[in-house]
């Protein structure tokens, strides 16, 4: 039986960082809650591995209310203090700081947009982008879109979000489908690309 062929990123020695793939990395998510997850959780993975933040992913759905924006931008400087001794999350001040603050500026863009969705997915008119890389090497750690719409979060007060970011949120997403070309998802997620759209 033939190997499934993946991204070649991925370490498939881990069954958990394989179902991720397998069932979320590109699917295209327009759920404000879900955005609200994957642009805190990507924005504490900053300097560190993904992987590192997948295996605390249950642990800072407790510490944040199950990414409840309304309830993360309530939290206090009391709430802060906690975390930081809570070893299930990455105990960086700034980070969690600038998760709350972030909670602050999502709810400010919904008011203005009437939902995140409509907002963030603006920046692709409303479709995910399907790209054809052929090998890992080709995919850019960053595109001028995402320097676009980080500059944009940038000015609207969010943290922790620059274009690197901001393009592994894009990715997780599936604002753009990476998969590369031979991995078995990736007919698979541009099959959804075309049959959702925030229109």
């Amino acid at each position: 039986m033939n190997k499934m062929c993946r991204c070649g990123w991925l370490d498939e020695s881990k069954p958990d960082y394989v179902a991720y793939h397998d069932q979320e990395w590109g699917v295209p998510v327009f759920d404000d809650n879900k955005l609200f997850e994957f642009l805190t959780l990507e924005s504490a993975q900053a300097g560190l591995s993904w992987y590192t933040i997948l295996k605390k992913r249950d642990n800072y759905r407790q510490a944040f209310h199950q990414f409840d924006p309304v309830k993360v931008a309530a939290m206090t400087e009391e709430d802060i203090n906690a975390l930081m001794d809570n070893a299930g999350i990455v105990r960086n001040r700034m980070k969690i700081e600038a998760a709350v603050n972030n909670a602050q500026r999502f709810l400010e863009i919904q008011r203005e947009f009437g939902a995140f969705s409509t907002y963030i997915w603006q920046f692709v008119d409303g479709k995910p982008i399907t790209n054809c890389y052929q090998s890992l090497a080709e995919i850019p750690a960053k595109t001028p879109l995402a320097e676009k719409l980080a500059k944009d979060l940038k000015k609207r007060g969010f943290k922790f979000l620059g274009p690197t970011t901001v393009y592994a949120h894009m990715q997780a997403s599936g604002m753009v489908n990476d998969h590369t070309v031979d991995c078995f998802r990736y007919q698979q997620v541009k099959a959804l690309a075309t049959s959702q759209s925030t229109g």
